[in-house]
């Protein structure tokens, strides 16, 4: 059998909560990346874009890089962790503020594919050379 190997792809600092984006996460964990991404285009959340980018690009990563079988690629791990949280605040009443903090989400998707069968070039016979021509002298180079 054909040696699998394995892509990886990481989308950071997504600013949608991991709660959310972990939701969508889990419609297309293991699954063939050619139904990952039709899915991910039908998904009405806000979580769906990322993903299929994240999802899009360790299948370009697999296809353009390693050389993988783009009809073989499989969805082995859709990790969907905490990222970056950015305290802010919020103007309150009475001057005070209130704090809240934005969190951000990391994505890493690992594909797994089988390589493409190299095909081997024609053999093909060698180029026949032309024969010489002689050159005619044009009036200009006579002068």
């Amino acid at each position: 059998m054909a040696e699998q190997f394995t892509v990886r792809s990481y989308a950071k600092g997504i600013d949608i909560a991991p709660r959310k984006v972990s939701v969508v996460a889990s419609l297309v964990r293991n699954r063939s990346v050619a139904d990952a991404l039709v899915i991910l285009d039908h998904v009405p959340r806000r979580a769906g874009l990322p993903l299929k980018k994240a999802i899009a690009s360790a299948q370009a990563n697999a296809v353009n890089n390693h050389g993988l079988d783009a009809k073989s690629l499989h969805i082995t791990t859709l990790s969907v962790t905490v990222g970056r949280r950015m305290k802010r605040f919020k103007p309150h009443m009475r001057g005070m503020a209130l704090p809240f903090q934005k969190i951000s989400t990391n994505v890493l998707v690992e594909v797994t594919g089988v390589e493409k069968p190299v095909k081997k070039p024609a053999a093909t016979k060698p180029a026949e050379k032309k024969p010489a021509t002689a050159k005619v002298a044009t009036q200009e180079e006579t002068k």
